[in-house]
């Protein structure tokens, strides 16, 4: 028992019931039903959090401790919440401590979150990948688990406005075929990369299968399926622009602070 998880747990299901989310969920047996897997997820909104763990719930109510932004943590709210539930803090300052961390829990026969990515894709393409996943794979020879969402970003993601309400929104879930870890960290992780764009594309195909066609220029949709969404590569340079500017920010505060070191 984990009352702070499985309360969680309860909760975010009476949300998804109120919302009316209608969710297709394939795979759940690629979930190991006992010990460690790396649980790869693609990363298209801000409810991928909550979603990318309903497959290891089904395969014998497995809990998943999922990577996640420090500033997450550091929040009065969030924070005691995201403790209770053993996620793990990143640092991108000091990521050496959050992967030790999740290599700790895979060794420790736990499922641990990743997003690959490392941000949400506007384009809601598979971006690049960071190697984490495959290092953490390959350091505690526990098996990758690719995880791909489809719909969720109409509910909720990056620039756009939620609509969290009874929405009814469908939402699918696909878990691939687990990878075994071996190989180099970069093999590895082109591996990943290939399997859960794959599955992506499977999934965007199902969509349409089960609940019709795609609206022209929607903006969830990808450019390449006659969406309004951004292509990946305008995505990426909208992500480097951002980047950019953020670290311009730093450094101006950062300039202040050597200017008035008494304020």
């Amino acid at each position: 028992m984990e009352p702070v998880y499985d309360s969680v747990i309860a909760a975010a299901r009476t949300l998804w019931a109120v919302q009316g989310i209608k969710f297709k969920i394939s795979g759940v047996e690629n979930v190991p039903a006992t010990g460690p897997g790396v649980v790869a997820i693609n990363h298209t909104g801000y409810l991928d959090f909550t979603l990318a763990g309903i497959p290891a719930f089904l395969q014998g109510k497995r809990k998943v401790r999922f990577m996640a932004k420090k500033e997450v943590f550091d929040n009065k709210i969030s924070g005691p919440i995201m403790r209770g539930c053993k996620h793990i803090p990143v640092d991108r300052t000091a990521g050496a401590d959050s992967y030790r961390a999740a290599v700790d829990y895979l060794n420790a026969g736990e499922l641990v979150g990743v997003y690959p990515e490392a941000t949400i894709s506007r384009s809601f393409e598979i971006k690049g990948f960071k190697s984490g996943a495959a290092r953490m794979a390959l350091e505690s020879g526990a098996p990758i688990v690719p995880t791909v969402i489809w719909g969720a970003q109409r509910i909720w993601t990056k620039g756009h406005p939620k609509h969290l309400g009874r929405t009814n929104t469908p939402v699918v879930i696909g878990v691939a075929e687990p990878l075994e870890a071996t190989g180099s960290p970069d093999a590895l992780t082109a591996k990943l990369h290939d399997v859960m764009v794959a599955k992506l594309d499977e999934l965007q195909q199902q969509y349409v299968e089960l609940f019709g066609p795609y609206p022209e220029g929607a903006y969830w949709v990808p450019a390449r399926l006659g969406g309004g969404a951004p292509t990946l590569e305008e995505a990426n340079a909208l992500d480097d622009a951002e980047q950019a500017e953020r670290q311009a920010r730093k450094e101006a505060q950062r300039a202040e602070g050597d200017a008035n070191p008494g304020a």
